[in-house]
């Protein structure tokens, strides 16, 4: 179970030498507009992940007075420390350096819930990847392995595609398609185990944010061609063996696992036509539900929540709190107040953030 027991923020933005005690249940940070709030959601964001959601200029995250941020963070018997500068990139667990990002997210597993990430339903098929797989990688953290090769032979299957190099083409699409495949095999299995969990009993209270009528659906493309068998190598390796001429014209590969989505639906109506309110609920059931699977596999993820009463009316905001309340998973969540009546009903502990300091409410 993950639990951020401390939080010190220095210089990210504009949270100076900030320290924090958080409880370990739900955590509402209140304030006015441009006043930090989404600084803060950031900034525990890089703590699981070494990067921002929001831009990857590290010069935009640093307070403008200072050269460099830190965050550091107790998890369990883990110290977590991130300095950053223009020019430097230090990520120590215990005291020791580490280069390796995925053992922060496993220390730190962290789903998150903002606009400024944009809705899956609906998202681009860049925004439906990274969240299928962040729920792939912390149901079998050795995919991260698959995830690295097939970017790694993708990017010289490309190299060769410029240069024209058809002789050295097979090896590697030999090993493109082995390593798709299992990326795929593991891309369907997550989504089913997930499939399964949404029509769960457990998922009861989550399912009322939609009309009991309605029938939430989400379906995985794999990012290949109808005609390939995307969980066999061979059928893999026979479609890029074939389409060599066709590769070789425009110059990449514009099929693959790179290019997998989720096609999400509503009563069998494309997730395009849906209202924007629609999609930003289906969306916050297909994220919790993420946060309900891992929690069944004994893997408590910590949520951030960002502007929370965002086109969601006070029935549904009292949901997804009891819904997370009921998890007993750390939340971090923002607000500028307008609910704050609902929200004070599960109890939280509750912080006021002004101009970049952060106190809690007495």
């Amino acid at each position: 179970m993950a639990v951020i027991s401390k939080l010190s923020i220095n210089h990210f933005r504009n949270l100076e030498s900030q320290y924090i005690i958080p409880s370990k249940g739900i955590n509402l940070f209140v304030a006015n507009n441009a006043q930090g709030k989404t600084n803060l959601i950031e900034a525990i964001y890089y703590l699981g992940h070494n990067r921002s959601f929001k831009t990857k200029i590290i010069k935009e995250v640093i307070h403008f007075d200072h050269q460099s941020f830190q965050i550091i963070a107790q998890i369990g018997d883990d110290r977590i420390k991130l300095e950053k500068s223009k020019i430097k990139n230090t990520v120590s667990i215990n005291q020791q350096r580490i280069s390796n990002t995925s053992q922060l997210s496993q220390i730190l597993p962290i789903q998150i819930i903002t606009p400024d990430k944009g809705f899956v339903v609906n998202g681009t098929p860049k925004n439906k990847r990274s969240y299928l797989d962040w729920g792939v990688f912390h149901v079998k953290p050795n995919s991260v392995k698959s995830f690295k090769t097939y970017n790694k032979v993708l990017k010289n299957i490309n190299n060769l595609l410029v240069r024209n190099k058809v002789d050295e083409l097979d090896f590697w699409f030999l090993s493109l398609a082995e390593v798709a495949a299992n990326i795929n095999q593991n891309r369907i299995e997550y989504l089913q185990q997930l499939k399964q969990t949404t029509f769960s009993n457990e998922s009861e209270l989550l399912s009322t944010l939609i009309s009991p009528l309605d029938r939430f659906d989400y379906q995985f493309s794999s990012g290949w061609p109808k005609e390939v068998d995307e969980t066999n190598q061979q059928s893999i390796y026979n479609y890029l063996s074939s389409n060599t001429h066709n590769l070789l014209r425009v110059k990449h590969l514009n099929y693959g696992s790179h290019k997998a989505s989720i096609r999400f639906s509503l009563n069998n109506k494309n997730e395009c036509f849906l209202s924007r309110g629609e999609q930003k609920t289906l969306s916050i059931i297909f994220w919790l539900t993420q946060v309900l699977l891992l929690v069944n596999l004994k893997t408590k993820p910590v949520v951030l929540i960002d502007d929370l009463s965002s086109e969601l009316d006070s029935k549904k905001i009292n949901i997804i709190l009891q819904y997370l309340k009921a998890l007993k998973v750390q939340t971090f969540m923002t607000d500028i107040g307008h609910n704050l009546d609902i929200i004070e009903r599960i109890n939280p502990s509750i912080f006021e953030i002004d101009d970049g300091v952060i106190r809690i409410k007495n």
